[in-house]
């Protein structure tokens, strides 16, 4: 069957996850064309060569390590009508090339307007409608109600009245509307594949360049070792190592260590779970998704969640490491194949 999968350009865990999916159904013998944007698009490119048509998408503006909300909001209306025009040409384009039955998003706009000009059956695959489509059962801060309710809003109204939702998460949440379902986190390959060990080591990964603290912050804890991945430096200064990215390195060090430092991103919380390893969760402000994320690591106790990066903080994270190692030895999942069988159901049940 064809079949249209539509990948956000922003950030790349949308992209990494839906590699995974992607394999699996080009495995299951369908013929599967993606859009997506930016880097993801290049990604995905570069891993299903000639399966993939770049579209413009939506990006966030960031300021002092935080979302700006009227940045982001400039710098899309500025792009929205290129755009726009651009897209429809796209659509155009896939028009004549492919006839899919059926779409699949992950939180991408443009592949979910297609299924709905073609009345064409849809599904989401996707961490986000978690705020939408379920209860979540955290205390919520007041400073953060008000990104709670744009968030969700946002996501409300971004793939409405798709025929079923799969929602990717760690943790359990009420579902609240109809054809919905909880999926465990889309795992990769290499992560299935790695082999869980306890090191000397604690894996930091931090993608944000304006983030200035990490050397004095860790380097006040001299009997600890720090490996950092995502700053694009490749030295050793004290005990923080700092790794220019490597796929087979990172996922060594990951599945290595004792404990990992990150913000509040899913994928790597996630991997993180999957691992078994204590995660410090300090999201990027502004983003309810990152906090939502740590919230439920510490309600959890697979970790804590702290609103930015000390050493206090993370010596109050290391003592009560066994507690966390405790708490995360009772999580299961076998890797992705309850997502696997779900989406099968879902695609048998709408074609």
């Amino acid at each position: 069957m064809q079949i249209l999968y539509g990948v956000p350009g922003e950030g790349m865990g949308h992209a990494t996850r839906s590699k995974v999916v992607i394999e699996q159904l080009l495995a299951s013998g369908h013929d599967v064309h993606v859009v997506s944007s930016a880097r993801a698009f290049t990604f995905l490119h570069t891993s299903f060569p000639g399966r993939v048509t770049e579209i413009k998408g939506l990006h966030f503006a960031y300021k002092n390590a935080e979302v700006s909300k009227s940045g982001t909001f400039m710098l899309n209306l500025k792009a929205a009508g290129k755009n726009l025009v651009y897209n429809i040409g796209k659509q155009l384009l896939l028009d004549r090339k492919f006839d899919p039955k059926l779409v699949i998003s992950d939180f991408e706009s443009f592949s979910y307007f297609f299924a709905k000009l073609h009345n064409l059956p849809l599904i989401s695959i996707d961490n986000m409608q978690v705020m939408n489509r379920c209860e979540l059962d955290i205390e919520i801060e007041k400073e953060e109600k008000g990104n709670y309710r744009l968030a969700k809003q946002i996501v409300k109204a971004k793939v409405p009245g798709c025929e079923q939702y799969l929602i990717s998460s760690f943790f359990e949440a009420a579902i609240v509307k109809k054809n919905t379902a909880l999926v465990p986190p889309i795992i990769r390959k290499a992560i299935e594949a790695s082999k869980p060990s306890i090191k000397n080591h604690i894996l930091m990964y931090q993608t944000s360049s304006s983030l200035k603290t990490v050397q004095a912050t860790l380097e006040k804890l001299p009997q600890e070792n720090f490996i950092v991945y995502g700053m694009n430096q490749d030295r050793q200064e004290g005990n923080v190592w700092y790794k220019p990215f490597s796929e087979t390195g990172f996922i060594e060090d990951f599945s290595s260590a004792k404990a990992v430092i990150a913000n509040g991103g899913f994928s790597f919380i996630s991997e993180a779970v999957y691992l078994k390893k204590p995660v410090y969760s300090f999201p990027i402000a502004n983003q309810f998704e990152q906090y939502m994320n740590a919230a439920y690591i510490e309600k959890l106790g697979y970790g804590r969640h702290f609103k930015e990066l000390g050493s206090d903080q993370l010596k109050a994270f290391l003592f009560d490491l066994d507690l966390f190692n405790k708490n995360l030895s009772t999580y299961k999942q076998d890797g992705n194949t309850l997502l696997f069988e779900e989406l099968d159901t879902c695609i048998n049940e709408l074609t």
